[in-house]
């Protein structure tokens, strides 16, 4: 195959970054997943994803300090987060090897040289660590950029009169879609500049020997073992241990609330008995009667009680009126 039937730098990029991602990230998840259950990771919880995100980078180790360039205060805690993205550097390397090599024998029929998967992975992280602080510039200036535009652009007399609920839509719509677009060129740019190292590699590259069928059949070949047993038996044995090893210390590092945090405890409501209810509201219903019955016989008492004392009150005054009348004498015969 000569060098101007070989795929755009782009499309190398992307076949060997995208296959990468997702054959090395099942392994680096579940190492992240028992480091968290034997409690030697803790991240924020707006750190997760970004930590999924960085796990599935066929560049692992070069993430740590770009990910704690971005979380601002800090990353997380814990003397795992260390030990992880080493850990990520040989499983890298390996996905790396397995996929620039299917790719030089299915794709481009080149023969793969020895340590491509080293090279490919030490040159793709040259390629990285000059790149992403170049991508976090400009997307950050454009972004910046935009937003003042946008914002100068609706202190324009014509724009003025645009309610807020718009003006806050469309300043979103037109700053965002800028700054996307430059991520997107951005990021195409640094795929293409991946492709290229990749591309030049298989430049270098010999052809290789036998049909498609044999290429293929060779390609199947090199995912078989050559002791199939002690492979089997070996990873058994690792999943066996890793397992143990992720419940043993799972119960001990489980999530819960702290203290400062805690809800409060919420009784669930009772069952619902029609019946109850209506003899509960009758029996409250009689009691609310018998107190209505019990205030107005009160009353009643009282005014009868008032009616004595101003009945008293008028035959005491009555009796020194009829003192003091005068004393007629008796008729004379």
């Amino acid at each position: 195959m000569t060098e101007r039937e070989l795929p755009s730098p782009v499309k190398l990029g992307l076949n060997v970054l995208w296959s990468t991602c997702w054959t090395g990230f099942p392994i680096k998840i579940g190492l992240c997943l028992l480091f968290m259950a034997l409690g030697l990771i803790h991240f924020e919880a707006r750190i997760g994803l970004a930590c999924l995100m960085y796990l599935a980078s066929p560049v692992t180790v070069f993430a740590m300090p770009i990910l704690a360039m971005v979380a601002e205060p800090h990353l997380g805690e814990g003397a795992g987060i260390a030990l992880l993205f080493l850990i990520c550097i040989p499983i890298d390397i390996w996905a790396t090897g397995v996929v620039a090599r299917t790719l030089f024998l299915e794709k481009l029929s080149k023969e793969p040289p020895d340590g491509l998967g080293l090279s490919l992975w030490l040159k793709t992280a040259l390629v990285g660590a000059l790149f992403m602080p170049i991508l976090w510039v400009v997307v950050s200036f454009a972004t910046q950029t935009s937003i003042e535009l946008s914002h100068s652009l609706f202190e324009t007399e014509m724009l003025k009169a645009v309610p807020v609920a718009e003006k806050i839509g469309i300043e979103l719509t037109l700053w965002g879609g800028a700054s996307t677009t430059v991520l997107i060129v951005m990021m195409l740019l640094g795929v293409s500049l991946v492709g290229r190292v990749i591309r030049s590699a298989a430049q270098s590259a010999g052809p290789a020997s036998g049909d498609y069928q044999a290429l293929v059949t060779r390609w199947d070949l090199m995912r078989v073992p050559a002791d199939q047993g002690l492979m089997l038996t070996a990873i058994t044995l690792v999943g066996l241990v890793l397992s143990m090893l992720f419940w043993s210390g799972l119960p001990v590092s489980t999530p819960h609330p702290h203290e400062c945090c805690k809800k409060p405890e919420v009784k669930a409501a009772p069952l619902y008995k029609p019946v109850d209810t209506l003899n509960k509201a009758e029996k409250q219903v009689a009691q609310l009667a018998a107190q209505v019955e019990a205030i107005e016989k009160q009353k009643a008492e009282e005014e009868a009680a008032k009616d004595k004392e101003k009945d008293k009150g008028k035959a005491g005054k009555a009796k020194p009126a009829d003192a003091k009348a005068p004393v007629k004498a008796p008729a004379t015969p």
